[in-house]
């Protein structure tokens, strides 16, 4: 990698989470399994027919433009569609309507990258190859694309160029789903980035630039980074020179492999789509309004969960499912950060360990519902439950319905127990069957002493009160 800089440009394509595709009133559903079932007139381009411009699908791209924007005048006034014209089966009309000179957005940033600009489109048919037939499901042909564009980012090293580019892609995809303008699961092909790689000796001037098409997983975008820039440097090292084409990736061989040469601009010969209206997104919608009315983004929220003392790595896995994290926001409201951390605790290493062990989805009916957690807090909190009784009773609680928690844990014998005589004889009966324990802590090995406090709450059933437990250990043990 020495004397050599990367350059990256991001394309990102993210499905929009609206009722209707975006020229018509066909069903938006990207989970539909009938084939062709959510199409009409319009998604397959009948003669005669005229689209006519989803407005919730502008909302969204408009408040993913003032989430992401660096200042207060990167969402334009006059927007237009085009014609980006090519002819494949996933597009019936032979062209895509889509933003060339006037997009929605133009600006922003997002961990420090610059955006180049944010516009919208249609998504286009899937199509599905078996043997010599290609199948084509027009379900998802006209659902509303957003596309976002990075400007070009310079890097000394494949290894940065990989790590912030995948940082990228998931703080977007945060965002996405912080204001509700996309599910952005790439799993499902609901976001989906495209890489733009060129590595060069001279720092000022960009190499042959190839573009990786359809990544669909962060560890693919970071993956194929490294791979394509490794090509690269090869190729120039041999004193060979790169081809500008289009590469897609494998993700079992963990290699890009060429697809078509790479097109340019005047290709697709775009113009402006004469059916639909130009627009002045000022006339449509209150700009201000929309910015004022925004939801705490995953920027905000992670400075939040950080005055609470959530730890980071926890914060994220919380941040990253917006669910996730109101539902914890609704818990904790009002609870001091000791509570909260608490909480963070719980919800992540426990009842999200139980879900995954018990193959349940993250959803409100399968976690307690917000009051019942803050009832059990509260329990731990004044030493009614020890950490090993909340932890028992967590399985009792999960259903998302109203419980009563103490009245649960009384019936369960996980209720802590504070009495002194009680605990005393809960002791003395683990020392009296641990001779040989008692000598090896008092000849020196402190760390017998946590054992004898586990017996002692294993005893108990985990109800005795693990700081009594220790306290009374250290008089008798003394």
């Amino acid at each position: 990698m020495e004397n050599y800089f990367v350059t990256i440009g991001l394309e990102v394509h993210a499905e929009l989470d609206t009722e209707s595709k975006m020229w018509c009133g066909c069903k938006n559903n990207p989970y539909e399994k009938i084939p062709n079932r959510n199409v009409c007139e319009v998604c397959m381009a009948h003669p005669g027919t005229l689209p006519v411009a989803n407005k919730e699908a502008l909302k969204k791209v408009i408040q993913v433009g003032l989430a992401v924007r660096s200042d207060k005048d990167n969402i334009a006034d006059f927007t237009e569609f085009d014609r980006k014209n090519y002819f494949y089966p996933d597009i019936p009309k032979g062209y895509q309507l889509t933003q060339y000179k006037y997009p929605v957005v133009t600006g922003g940033s997002i961990n420090g990258i610059s955006l180049t600009r944010i516009h919208l489109e249609e998504d286009t048919a899937k199509s599905s190859h078996e043997g010599a037939v290609t199948l084509v499901d027009y379900n998802r042909a006209g659902v509303p694309l957003m596309e976002l564009v990075t400007d070009p980012v310079t890097y000394s090293s494949d290894k940065e160029a990989s790590t912030k580019s995948g940082e990228f892609a998931r703080e977007l995809q945060r965002i996405l789903r912080s204001v509700g303008a996309s599910e952005a699961n790439m799993d499902k092909g609901q976001m989906r980035v495209e890489a733009n790689i060129s590595v060069t000796k001279n720092k000022d001037i960009y190499g042959t630039k190839c573009e990786v098409k359809n990544l669909n997983s962060f560890a693919s975008v970071e993956s194929a980074i490294l791979f394509e820039v490794d090509r690269h440097i090869a190729l120039i090292a041999d004193g060979g020179s790169v081809v500008q084409e289009t590469r897609g990736w494998d993700e079992n061989k963990q290699e890009t492999f060429s697809q078509r040469k790479k097109e340019n601009a005047n290709d697709y010969r775009y113009f402006p789509d004469p059916d639909l209206p130009k627009l002045y997104l000022s006339k449509l919608f209150d700009i201000e309004e929309l910015g004022r009315n925004l939801p705490e983004l995953p920027k905000a929220r992670r400075a939040r969960y950080a005055e609470l003392d959530i730890k980071p790595d926890m914060a994220s896995i919380l941040i990253d499912d917006i669910f996730l994290a109101n539902y914890f926001d609704s818990v904790t409201l009002g609870m001091d950060a000791i509570t909260a951390s608490l909480a963070s605790n719980y919800l992540v290493s426990d009842m999200l360990g139980l879900l995954k062990k018990e193959n349940k989805l993250i959803d409100r009916d399968n976690l307690p519902s917000p009051s019942v957690f803050a009832e059990l807090l509260l329990l731990i909190k004044e030493n009614k439950l020890s950490s090993r009784g909340a932890k028992d009773i967590l399985p009792s609680i999960m259903n998302g319905k109203d419980i009563d928690v103490e009245a649960k844990a009384e019936e369960l014998g996980l209720i802590q127990k504070n009495d002194i005589s009680a605990l005393e004889a809960i002791v003395d009966e683990v020392l009296a069957r641990s001779v040989s324990q008692v000598t090896d802590y008092k000849g020196g090995k402190e760390s017998m002493f946590m054992y004898f406090v586990g017996q002692c709450m294993k005893d108990s059933k985990g109800a005795g009160n693990p700081t009594l437990f220790q306290e009374i250990l250290k008089k008798k043990l003394s």
